[in-house]
């Protein structure tokens, strides 16, 4: 079975390593970026086409015509879009026999659209899913061929997910490869009605405000923690990353204003917050003023 693979991010690495380890598939193209402004989390994987002697291209729009004449070119019988950031158009939908195979880390039809793991932490969700699916020209609309489950653990942070995400879809790929070669591949429709759609995520979205509830707070600091780039402060004219926090647990003052310091040792911040305190625990900023002084 031939395979073309489309991707530029950590989780495309482990998906594509994982093909390549399938005796039964052949990676006749891959498709990646050198650099991306837009993924925290990018990787080229450029080594492994080099590694493996596969074509590549370092490739900006995966629709240009040269790049659709070249993927053509190649024959490919399914295409594995797994980890990128443009919807891929109806010329290459039609190219591989057996479809385009996309991913999205959500409970699909719930959930569509960007940022799927980081708008999960940030409202608190307590799961998500790992689903793949067959694409077509809506976003996140296609039939579902594999969805499992994801535990979102108080403890966790983005990082910690986004591994039980790659460990989960590995063991979906190689189900999918053996179900692809077998043509025993299952699809489940979505209802397009069903579900929503989340908005991009803006910069904006990462700022603290000492206003917010502890909890949410904290949603957002580990929603944005590595690798992905971090919620943030202002602070005497510099924007301040938090990357790690936890939610104070004694009682402080009611009449304490949102973003009074609390204490400051070690390296241990307690800020007030809205409905109570936070403890900041890594942070990047090496002076702060001291306790009865404000991060405002």
């Amino acid at each position: 079975m031939r395979v073309f693979f489309i991707g530029t991010v950590v989780f495309s690495r482990d998906m594509l390593e994982t093909i390549l380890g399938f005796n039964k598939v052949e990676v006749v193209g891959i498709a990646t970026k050198s650099s991306s402004f837009f993924n925290s989390d990018h990787s080229d994987l450029s080594d492994l086409a080099v590694k493996y002697n596969i074509p590549f291209k370092y490739v900006r729009d995966i629709n240009a015509p040269q790049i659709i004449d070249w993927i053509e070119s190649l024959r490919s019988d399914v295409i594995f879009c797994l980890g990128w950031s443009s919807l891929i158009k109806e010329n290459i939908l039609n190219i591989p026999k057996k479809g385009v195979i996309g991913y999205h880390p959500a409970e699909l039809p719930h959930n569509k659209g960007r940022h799927p793991q980081i708008w999960a932490m940030v409202l608190g969700l307590e799961k998500t899913a790992s689903t793949f699916f067959l694409m077509d020209q809506g976003a996140d609309t296609g039939e579902i061929i594999s969805q499992s489950e994801i535990k979102i653990e108080f403890e966790d942070n983005a990082k910690s997910v986004y591994d039980k995400l790659i460990k989960t879809a590995k063991v979906q790929l190689l189900e999918i490869l053996i179900k692809l070669n077998n043509d025993s591949l299952i699809k489940i429709s979505q209802d397009k009605n069903a579900g929503n759609h989340w908005r991009k995520r803006s910069k904006e979205d990462g700022r603290i405000d000492w206003r917010m509830r502890t909890i949410d707070i904290y949603n957002l600091v580990r929603a944005l923690s590595f690798p992905y780039p971090g919620a943030h402060f202002d602070y005497q004219g510099n924007e301040v990353k938090v990357w790690e926090c936890r939610p104070y647990e004694q009682d402080v003052p009611k009449n304490y204003e949102p973003g009074k310091i609390l204490g400051n040792e070690n390296g241990e911040i307690i800020v007030k917050t809205g409905d109570g305190a936070i403890v900041l625990l890594n942070l990047e900023l090496h002076a702060l003023d001291q306790k009865e002084s404000y991060l405002i």
